[in-house]
């Protein structure tokens, strides 16, 4: 069997993946803060995250799969100040932070389905851990990792060796830790909130006891509590965008190793920016478009997924409306094609093809070695057209090809359905066929092509033409 290989943050390199336990995997996937909706952005991480998830499960793998939802401690600013993201949504919004937590999970989750995004094995909220995340400020306070200033507990990041080893000296415009301004007591720039305090004269709507003052704990230690929670220590692989570089898992990992004297996780992977005209898109930026925009323009979900599976995630991709329906276009072909293999699997005749056992075993040899290259959606997409267009092999076996090349496309090839055919479409085939006999090439081509526009497929076989549209869920 061809071994995984993945890029690795940690190492900045390429490395042959090898689990703690036999065929059995820990993944830790950074979720969502819930004050707003998902960006298309934020769903493409989840995207390369689910693709990773059903890799690793095509090779044989089981993998529990723990997500995180922030909904507390989540700040404006990554400089330890601003005001809660949960606290500000709420206030906009006019309900509770508690209200918008849940509706916004509510939402992240709906689109993760509209996304066919395998769910997690757990869901796990960062207020459910108040009592661990104090019990892990406690002893990094007792091994002298903290330090205390007027409106919290603070970690000090110079007491780590080796602190900014996730990132790569390549990556110049990405400064590990760096803040946009420093709060005023902080000892250095990197240093982050364990614990901030209420705020004098103002009650939060999230806000807990502790051993130093009441207050709400700081973004980056909820994921070391539920992730080691979960998983133990270290664990095999946590993933995230490529903005979580330079601060947030690098604050997990100093935790860690101040907390146990260990790495986090062994395997850290991340997935590069959605970028629109030039810039990332994100909710600070302003530049947001979320899947509800997508389909309310009449693109199906499962378009944009397969907008993402044209490019590496550890590649820049640049969203236009254009791509996007370049990509709807191509998905409705690759549907098209193949329905038309699985309408074959229960019309054809059990004709001999020798070789379809050895082709077949040859494409899915070729299409692990793609997959296993550090997740080469990519070129295990254009293997798919490559079987699509293999004029040597029978239409069922194409389909038997294709539906287990799904297992990790995710596009939903085996929920493929033939929909009912109005009179009027039928009236019109009816018509062609009549000019078809009469010789009359050029009015069953202008009908065949009426016909395509409303979104239905005909094809003439030696039983008469047969008529379709694709229902894709």
């Amino acid at each position: 069997m061809t071994k995984i290989k993945f890029y690795n943050t940690l190492s900045h390199k390429k490395e042959f993946f090898k689990p703690l336990k036999d065929r059995k995997v820990g993944l830790y996937t950074c979720g969502p803060t819930v004050y707003f909706y998902a960006h298309i952005g934020n769903l493409r991480t989840y995207l390369f995250e689910d693709i990773l998830k059903r890799v690793l499960e095509y090779n044989g793998y089981k993998v529990k799969h723990v997500m995180n939802i922030t909904d507390v401690g989540h700040l404006t600013s990554d400089a330890d100040t601003g005001e809660d993201k949960l606290e500000k949504g709420a206030r906009k919004e006019r309900k509770s932070v508690w209200e918008i937590a849940d509706f916004y999970t509510k939402q992240f989750k709906e689109d993760l389905k509209a996304l066919n995004i395998k769910k997690p094995d757990v869901w796990i909220r960062a207020t459910k851990t108040i009592k661990q995340q104090i019990d892990l400020i406690k002893i990094l306070e007792s091994k002298g990792f903290t330090y205390r200033i007027n409106d919290g507990i603070y970690f000090d990041s110079s007491k780590i060796k080796g602190y900014n080893q996730l990132l790569c000296k390549k990556k110049a415009n990405l400064k590990a830790g760096a803040r946009v301004k420093m709060v005023k007591g902080k000892k250095h720039p990197t240093d982050f909130a364990l614990w901030k305090f209420s705020p004098k004269g103002k009650k939060r709507q999230m806000e807990w006891d502790s051993p130093w003052q009441k207050g709400f704990p700081g973004w980056h230690t909820e994921c070391v509590v539920m992730s080691i929670k979960e998983l133990g220590i270290p664990f095999d692989i946590h993933c995230g965008g490529i903005d979580h570089i330079p601060i947030h898992h690098t604050n997990e990992i100093a935790q860690a190793k101040a907390a146990y004297g260990k790495m986090l996780a062994r395997y850290w992977l991340h997935g590069e920016f959605l970028v629109l005209e030039k810039a990332r898109m994100g909710k600070s930026e302003g530049n947001i478009i979320t899947l509800n925009d997508l389909t309310k323009r009449g693109f199906l979900p499962l378009a944009f997924r397969y907008l993402c599976l044209m490019a590496h995630y550890r590649s820049k991709l640049t969203f236009s409306w254009q791509s996007l329906k370049a990509a709807q276009n191509s998905l409705n072909n690759f549907y098209k094609k193949a329905l038309e293999f699985k309408s074959a699997i229960a019309t054809g005749k059990n004709t001999l093809y020798r070789d379809k056992i050895s082709k077949s075993n040859k494409y899915k040899k070729e299409f692990l070695t793609e997959i296993n290259d550090d997740l080469n959606m990519p070129k295990a997409l254009a293997l798919a057209w490559k079987v699509i267009e293999d004029k040597t092999c029978p239409k069922r076996e194409k389909y038997r090809i294709l539906l287990d090349f799904d297992k990790v496309f995710g596009l939903g090839i085996n929920s493929l359905k033939m929909g009912k055919i109005p009179d009027k479409i039928k009236k019109l085939v009816q018509k062609r066929e009549k000019y078809r006999k009469e010789k009359k090439w050029e009015k069953a081509d202008l009908i065949r092509k009426e016909i395509e526009k409303t979104g239905y497929k005909i094809e003439d076989t030696k039983n008469g033409p047969k008529v379709a549209k694709i229902s894709y869920f």
